[in-house]
């Protein structure tokens, strides 16, 4: 008998392991540095240069660009060869799943991703390299070599509206599973965190892997807390033998 049909949600907490630190951790980035939030708020990124200057020094030093996926990100991918992988849902932005060999069909990046640039003016798309080429060159703030718009990464900030088509399709994968896990995210940022809801309602379990409390841990069929490259291929195990 096959096992239960699984969606993901995936949060910064999976790619620590991969030496990418998360956001509110007890080592988070805004943890660390709360100034830091401001780099990722469109409003305050469209009206201030040296905002984006400074977006521009931490995109380029983002450790994100030479981390390796890590046996998270591996468990996931084996649950999809198995055929009981429906979706990940990832709120990251590092393309590690696909670079740990997801399908990048099922892969649906609810916040944007890292690789790609594009202009809030016009709309036109080129690639994050190029513009630190640019920043390289001598540039501190690269402009849309189209229309001479703002260029930011195709990541969604805090302000901006979520793609409404990968929206939809993570609500569709959440109502769609036996088994609704959350891995490496404190469930406070909406509408990702609602999936939670949205698969509850919908009849699936929830399962909690996480380095530290969340949410809807209260409400959670099982909460696993601790490293999450250790947890969760045992819980990938676990769910392919159930």
């Amino acid at each position: 008998m096959a096992g239960p049909i699984v969606t993901a949600l995936t949060g910064a907490g999976i790619s620590t392991d991969s030496g990418i630190p998360d956001f509110r951790g007890p080592d988070g980035v805004w943890t660390r540095d709360p100034e830091a939030e401001k780099l990722a708020t469109i409003d305050t990124y469209l009206a201030d240069p040296e905002v984006r200057r400074r977006s521009w020094l931490a995109r380029r030093a983002n450790p994100a660009w030479v981390a390796e996926p890590n046996a998270g990100h591996l468990a996931l991918v084996a649950l999809e060869r198995l055929g009981q992988l429906h979706a990940i849902v990832t709120q990251n932005i590092d393309r590690l799943h696909q670079r740990a060999g997801s399908s990048p069909d099922r892969v649906l990046e609810i916040h944007g991703n890292m690789v790609e640039a594009v202009c809030w003016t016009c709309g036109a798309r080129s690639t994050t390299a190029e513009a630190l080429a640019r920043l390289d060159a001598g540039e501190d703030d690269p402009a849309c070599l189209v229309c001479g718009g703002i260029l930011k990464t195709a990541t969604i900030m805090f302000g901006q509206a979520l793609d409404p088509d990968v929206l939809d399709a993570s609500v569709r994968a959440a109502e769609s599973c036996d088994v609704f896990v959350a891995v490496g995210t404190t469930l406070q940022v909406h509408p990702a965190a609602g999936l939670c809801d949205v698969a509850l309602a919908s009849g699936a379990q929830l399962v909690i892997v996480n380095g530290g409390p969340t949410a809807y841990d209260a409400i959670a069929h099982r909460v696993r807390r601790g490293s999450i490259s250790e947890l969760l291929p045992a819980l990938v195990a676990e769910l392919t033998e159930a």
